[in-house]
């Protein structure tokens, strides 16, 4: 970690936060502090500089004017670029995540992104919306991926990155064969609901990357609740 506090960042909210996504930000922030670890959440604006020393960068979905100014705005500022360089974790979702790659359409016109990851996106020939799941990478150690997508748009993943999910049981996803995308500790993905309160053990993931202990070490929760509520929609899905 950068300090004794882990510090979160929530990158432009004023831009890019539909469908509830910051709630990765809280959900994060209670499972670190339900282990004494001390949180610091930070939501930057667009009209903001994006804090160079931090933990866990996280942004979320919009619709193609705000993606589409919140990707210059990232290129320009470097920050988020800059971190993942420093190994740092990025957690990026919907349009979030096709920031992260390396180009993607909004508006019909095609823009850069970041690079972060080896992906880019352009349109579906239709909306995919609904519930999806799969079974997630198995370098990554964690159990069914269960969200809510909503997006016209489709991702190729390159030979630089992984898919989050290889294959999905249910739903779109990137190209109605896999779901999102991770290379070193970035990660993005189409899933809202948010993705991190359906699924606990990919918080704890990214939270064990920040502070530099194995999932293991970090401590149990009661995770009664979170569970009920994923064995819920994967029944439902069923």
């Amino acid at each position: 970690m950068s300090t004794s506090i882990l510090r979160l960042v929530w990158i432009y909210p004023d831009l890019l936060s539909t469908y509830g996504d910051r709630g990765n930000l809280l959900v994060l922030s209670h499972r670190a502090e339900a282990r004494q670890i001390m949180t610091e959440s930070i939501m930057v604006r667009s009209d903001q500089v994006v804090p160079r020393e931090a933990d866990i960068y996280l942004i979320g979905g919009g619709e193609d004017g705000p993606q589409s100014l919140a990707a210059q705005k990232l290129i320009a500022d470097g920050a988020v670029t800059d971190a993942a360089a420093r190994d740092k974790v990025v957690f990026s979702v919907c349009a979030g995540y096709q920031i992260m790659g390396r180009s993607f359409i909004a508006g019909d016109r095609q823009h850069a992104g970041l690079g972060l990851l080896d992906i880019t996106s352009d349109r579906g020939p239709t909306r995919a919306v609904g519930e999806l799941a799969g079974d997630v990478h198995p370098q990554l150690g964690l159990p069914t991926l269960t969200g809510f997508e909503n997006h016209g748009g489709r991702t190729h993943i390159g030979q630089e990155s992984a898919p989050l999910v290889p294959q999905v049981s249910h739903g779109i996803g990137n190209d109605e064969t896999s779901e999102g995308a991770w290379r070193g500790k970035v990660i993005g993905t189409y899933l809202h609901g948010p993705a991190l309160a359906r699924n606990p053990q990919l918080a704890d993931l990214l939270l064990s990357w920040a502070v530099g202990r194995p999932v293991d070490q970090l401590g149990q929760l009661d995770d009664t609740w979170s569970q009920q509520l994923r064995q819920e929609r994967l029944a439902a899905l069923a």
